[in-house]
């Protein structure tokens, strides 16, 4: 459940990607300030980085959310257990929707590709999470050009632009790109809480600036945030109404009790049917960690 905040910049911790790669990711959500943005409550940021192994994630589950992966350089193959194979390039949006549960693998196309981008987890609402699993890849996404700035809208409405993303919960999901020097007024929605991803560049908001790899965030009651790139900026635009269910996060599970995250814990470990089977070039299954000593509770 998010908590009510006044406007702030989120500065991201340093996770290691996997335990096969030293790459590290940009972790702004969950944060302790603040665990979502509506139902947007996972942010990753990657790269620039020219590693081979850059992106090498074995087959791993997830459950009680979509990912959603954007890219600002390189290619990723998704594979996942209902048979999807889809490679994602810049511009372009790969959504799974894990509901009651999925596992999938990703892996860079090409290892000498320079490779950056984002990978944002929604959070479903209770009357969906146990939908079965989908898989969707959006090539085509609707722009909103202005004279300073180019908006794709991958997911939800901006400007009266609508993505065809399927999402559950009222969302934006925009990349914003905008000349050295130039600003650009971007459209909110005073129902929603938003946050602005610094993904690749600089820019500065309110005379502050916000520097690569952080998030601003802007609680509800805005109706628009003028920016000012100050390097050549892409810009993650991420909104929705507060969501007003508390959840559970633990590993790659959404969920709602201690209980249930120990029962979907216990059906990846024993390969249980409902994760299904990931065919990709690496052939392995991340493990889940082991559960902490203390009981887990929804917030």
């Amino acid at each position: 459940m998010t908590t009510e905040v006044s406007e702030l910049t989120l500065t991201p911790r340093r996770v290691k990607l996997t335990t096969r790669t030293g790459v590290e990711v940009r972790r702004t959500l969950p944060h302790k300030e603040l665990r979502m943005i509506g139902a947007w409550c996972f942010v990753d940021h990657f790269g620039p980085t020219s590693d081979p192994m850059a992106m090498s994630v074995a087959a791993h589950p997830h459950t009680g959310l979509q990912t959603a992966t954007w890219l600002f350089a390189g290619s990723i193959t998704h594979n996942d257990s209902l048979g999807s194979r889809q490679v994602i390039s810049p511009s372009e949006l790969n959504l799974m929707t894990a509901g009651k549960g999925i596992s999938h693998s990703e892996l860079s196309v090409d290892r000498e590709q320079t490779l950056s981008g984002v990978q944002l987890w929604i959070a479903l609402p209770d009357s969906d999470r146990n939908n079965s699993p989908e898989f969707a890849h959006y090539g085509n996404l609707p722009i909103v050009m202005s004279d300073s700035a180019t908006i794709r809208v991958f997911v939800g409405e901006y400007a009266g632009i609508q993505s065809p993303a399927t999402v559950y919960s009222p969302l934006v999901g925009c990349e914003v790109t905008l000349v050295a020097g130039h600003s650009v007024t971007l459209q909110l929605r005073p129902e929603f809480e938003h946050g602005l991803l610094a993904g690749i560049g600089s820019f500065d908001i309110n005379s502050e600036t916000v520097a690569f790899g952080q998030l601003r965030c802007l609680p509800q009651g805005r109706n628009e945030v003028t920016i000012t790139a100050l390097e050549d900026a892409r810009i993650v635009l991420l909104g929705g109404e507060p969501f007003d269910e508390k959840i559970l996060m633990w590993w790659n599970f959404i969920g709602r009790t201690h209980e249930e995250i120990v029962q979907m814990r216990n059906e990846w470990e024993s390969g249980s049917v409902l994760f299904g089977t990931v065919h990709d070039d690496l052939g392995e299954r991340i493990p889940a960690p082991e559960m902490p000593s203390v009981r887990l509770n929804a917030r």
